[in-house]
């Protein structure tokens, strides 16, 4: 027999409840990313409209009534040989090129296995309950 919780609900109705909030909140991202998919094309063919005028008529920047639009270079950096990476960042003394994020799974294990579970005093760590519901079936 199901336990009461404090507030009186049964962890039965509470489940059903949180899985049709969940199950709405599907139906609605759904929509929600079916409609912006659509949005996103148009205006990216829009962008592409206002890049093509810009580099037509060798301009940076135009402004008009409605607003003002410009164009940047964006240019991103990454690598597929991270021995490499790492020896010229080494060689060059560029530690910077680092982003500073620990990988959360390789720190769990090398914790879990190599320092038996003791946490460095430098290392910060937080762990909380969550719970996760799924559907009977």
């Amino acid at each position: 027999m199901a336990e009461e919780n404090p507030n009186g609900a049964l962890p039965e109705k509470l489940t059903r409840v949180f899985l049709k909030i969940r199950d709405k909140r599907s139906e609605i991202k759904a929509e929600f990313d079916k409609q912006d998919k659509i949005l996103r094309e148009q205006q990216d063919k829009v962008k592409a409209a206002l890049l093509d005028f810009c580099k037509e008529n060798n301009l940076e920047s135009v402004k008009t009534t409605a607003g003002t639009f410009f164009r940047t270079v964006k240019t991103r950096y990454w690598t597929n040989d991270w021995e490499a990476m790492n020896n010229f960042i080494r060689d060059h003394n560029v530690p910077e090129f680092y982003e500073k994020r620990l990988n959360q799974t390789a720190v769990k294990e090398f914790i879990a296995e190599e320092l038996d579970g003791e946490v460095p005093d430098f290392i910060n760590m937080n762990s909380e309950y969550q719970v996760s519901v799924r559907k009977a079936k």
